[in-house]
């Protein structure tokens, strides 16, 4: 699944992405371990990792497209 970056913070590396249909959804910290990724800016594309919550999706990785 891909989305747009919509905001993420530098100090704790959390963020939201929103969706291509719309929505938008939180990911922590944890999405980025393992991605050598240590910044994101708003606006920028990026591929996610997704499982089904409770009640909504949750982002489990977030990758840029480019990288493998």
């Amino acid at each position: 699944m891909q989305a747009t970056v919509s905001f993420f913070d530098e100090t704790t590396r959390s963020g939201r992405v929103l969706l291509d249909d719309g929505r938008e959804l939180p990911f922590a910290a944890a999405a980025l371990e393992g991605s050598g990724l240590r910044l994101l800016r708003a606006g920028q594309r990026v591929r996610l990792d997704v499982s089904d919550g409770t009640q909504t999706l949750q982002v489990r990785r977030v990758r840029i497209i480019t990288m493998p």
